[in-house]
């Protein structure tokens, strides 16, 4: 039997990652423009979420 990673993943809005950093939601989008090193979002049924995992990867990056 497969193992269904995306099952378990996490996923937050602009207003989740907004809460996380402590920052406005533009600032999310502006950081998404302009700072090529934050993760991009991904569009899931029509909404737009950052996946966790990658923000904790870019987290210890920093």
């Amino acid at each position: 039997m497969a193992s269904n990673t995306a099952s378990t993943a996490q996923f937050l809005t602009d207003k989740d990652v907004a809460q996380r950093y402590s920052i406005g939601r533009a600032t999310v989008w502006r950081w998404v423009k302009m700072v090529p090193e934050f993760p991009n979002p991904i569009k899931l049924a029509g909404c737009t979420r950052w996946r966790l995992e990658e923000l904790v990867v870019w987290e210890r990056q920093q």
